[in-house]
């Protein structure tokens, strides 16, 4: 490290104004603030410095995010070779096949992500900050395995660019940028982001894998199957039309996002988040909460019309996005609410639209995409309300200890 940072240093002047490469000083900048721990400090005013800055920050979550990353990359090939009738293969192989599979999407995310985001600093002459380093690795946790490369591409340039940069940039966001992405997708190419092709990769991955599915192949995700079901009676098969059950919730084996389907790998990056300090408790409880308790509320109010309502309330949280929304979603600091009063209100009323979606609107089956969505927009009013009402008790206090001196 300390031939890297003397190269560093060597290499600083020609970056800085005056020298040949001045123009690209936001992209030296950049490189700086990724490998070393910046060493500027503040020369007057009174500051208070805190050893956690932005890059420790993100990197905190992107290692809270491995766990459903290695898992989802696991499920990747399971569901493959499970598909055509393989499924003796060993986990090596299956986690190999997956990490092929997900190795370009996730390149392709950073490439125009990051891309866009030097571009901008070069613009604007800012500094590039590390962001992007969270939102590039959630866009391929959050996008179907088999959505076309140059769709990703698209989506990632458009959610940066309109969710992100026309706003100011890192912090200055008021839509969750990874959601953005899949939103577009979601609207813009329906059909690849739903069906029986959409969450289970066939084809083979950089010249592993590929074959021939067998007969009772079906794709399509447990919520997928929920929302097109007849009758009375839930039926939910896996891909080769097993019945699925609490235990394949919990531990991943369904097909869906990658990173999305195991409740265990998740709460693993919960318990990391949490216990650094950089998830709101209040929020990712309060999600919990309102979804558990709509979700018993529709579920004692059962119609084979909203087949969703069947669904018992255990069984809707560990199913779809909703435990990684609630986890890595709707705790985004940046378009999340800040008080404390207002984060217990935005976490109730995520988990509570999010089910209301999911269940009365059987177009949008998953449902915690659009309810995040929709608060992250309610977020600052939110929180002007606490603040209003907390200083107008306070006015209210100030009045009557006047009166009564």
């Amino acid at each position: 490290m300390k031939a890297l940072r003397n190269l560093m240093n060597k290499v600083e002047p020609t970056f800085r104004p005056g020298g040949k490469l001045s123009k690209l000083e936001s992209v030296y900048d950049g490189m700086e603030t990724f490998l070393f721990t910046p060493n500027a400090t503040s020369r007057s005013g009174s500051h208070i410095h805190d050893g956690n800055d932005l890059k420790r920050t993100m990197i905190t979550v992107v290692v809270a995010l491995i766990p459903a990353l290695l898992f989802g990359m696991y499920n990747i090939g399971y569901q493959h070779y499970l598909a055509i009738g393989q499924s003796h293969e060993g986990w090596f192989t299956m986690f190999l096949y997956g990490l092929l599979a997900m190795l370009p999407v996730i390149v392709v995310s950073y490439v125009v992500g990051l891309g866009i985001e030097f571009i901008s600093a070069q613009i604007h002459h800012k500094e590039i900050q590390e962001g992007f380093l969270v939102t590039g690795i959630l866009i391929p946790l959050i996008v179907p395995i088999n959505t076309p490369l140059w769709m990703t591409a698209v989506a990632t340039a458009f959610a940066v660019i309109f969710a992100k940069e026309v706003f100011g940039g890192t912090g200055m966001n008021i839509f969750n940028v990874a959601l953005i992405t899949r939103a577009f997708l979601f609207f813009a190419y329906p059909s690849r982001m739903s069906g029986d092709e959409a969450f289970v990769k066939l084809d083979s991955a950089l010249g592993m894998g590929g074959g021939t599915v067998v007969d009772t192949f079906t794709g399509a995700t447990p919520l997928g199957q929920v929302a097109t079901n007849v009758g009375d009676q839930l039926h939910m098969t896996n891909i080769v039309g097993e019945p699925i059950g609490m235990l394949d919730a919990l531990f991943g084996y369904i097909p869906g996002s990658p990173g999305e389907t195991s409740v265990i790998a998740i709460l693993i990056g919960a318990a990391i988040l949490l216990l650094t300090g950089i998830a709101s408790w209040r929020i990712m409880c309060s999600v919990f909460v309102g979804g558990l308790g709509m979700a018993a509320l529709v579920h004692a109010l059962p119609s084979a019309t909203y087949p969703a309502s069947m669904l018992d309330p255990v069984t809707q949280l560990c199913l779809g996005g909703f435990a990684f929304g609630a986890v890595f979603m709707a705790t985004d600091p940046v378009t999340g609410a800040r008080t404390n009063v207002g984060q217990y209100i935005y976490g109730l009323l995520i988990g509570i639209f999010a089910i209301l979606i999911r269940v009365y609107n059987s177009g949008y089956p998953e449902g915690m995409m659009l309810a995040i969505l929709l608060m992250n927009a309610f977020a600052p009013l939110i929180d002007h309300c606490v603040v209003s009402s907390n200083i107008k008790r306070r006015a209210r206090r100030a009045a009557a200890k006047v009166k009564e001196g």
